[in-house]
């Protein structure tokens, strides 16, 4: 059974695409994580609008929602700003993680939803977020734990703000997501199994709950507790007819 709180967003998606289909314009969300994005294409048969997603990059894993109406008549791009953080002074900065960065964020009072993605390339931090909470971003986000940051806004596409894979290679008895599960994570079939049934693995961003999926080639798979992957396909069998796959770790 579902909770309140499931019923309360899928509620308030509906709400979001009549509204757009009303008055004729772009409505968003706010960045969604899995979970949620998950209760959307729950919905999404109910939608008086078409809808396209985004996080500002690609392969981004919080997303918005942009829900758009029929003949549209004027140009529109998602309110999504990225900001670049530098440490002040380089020579003495921490080597600072995602958590650390996010804490800093929720300590300036900011709600998680208004927050996507948060890449870390060496000593540049890039934030996704809203465009309406970006100024106050840049004026209030002057540290991180005990390293003073400096921050402007830039044009994401112009950035090589790249998703870094590690590429895993195995033999796996078919491509069932039981199987891609177990390889991933290094556990039993049967460990896999409880890990599907307990709703921690995601397929594309919708929750799977049958151990019996076939993995397609580009599925993106999210495992709680384990990370994000992509099943790359197989490049034949052994002689016993087990597959030969590749799997592209996020890191």
């Amino acid at each position: 059974m579902e909770n309140q709180e499931d019923v309360l967003l899928k509620k308030r998606f509906i709400d979001l695409s009549r509204m757009a289909n009303r008055r004729d314009i772009v409505t968003f969300s706010n960045f969604l994580n899995l979970n949620e994005l998950n209760l959307f294409y729950q919905t999404a048969a109910n939608m008086e609008t078409v809808y396209q997603l985004s996080g500002g990059y690609e392969f981004a894993e919080r997303q918005m929602i942009a829900f758009i109406p029929d003949a549209l008549y004027y140009e529109w791009e998602f309110p999504i700003s990225c900001l670049l953080f530098r440490p002040s002074y380089p020579k003495f900065a921490e080597e600072l993680t995602h958590r650390d960065v996010l804490g800093a964020l929720m300590n300036l009072g900011i709600e998680r939803s208004r927050i996507g993605d948060i890449k870390l390339d060496g000593q540049n931090y890039y934030i996704f977020c809203e465009d309406g909470i970006a100024d106050y971003l840049l004026d209030s986000l002057t540290q991180v734990k005990h390293t003073m940051v400096t921050g402007e806004k830039i044009d994401a596409s112009l950035q090589k703000i790249e998703q870094k894979f590690e590429t895993m290679q195995g033999i796996i008895a078919s491509n069932r997501l039981d199987n891609i599960v177990s390889f991933v994570i290094g556990k039993s079939r049967s460990q896999s199994v409880v890990y599907i049934q307990s709703q921690k693995v995601f397929v594309n961003e919708r929750l799977i709950t049958s151990n019996a999926y076939d993995c397609k080639e580009s599925d993106v798979i999210s495992i709680r507790g384990f990370g994000k992957y992509i099943y790359a396909g197989s490049s034949g069998e052994t002689r016993k007819g087990r597959m030969k796959v590749t799997i592209k770790k996020y890191i």
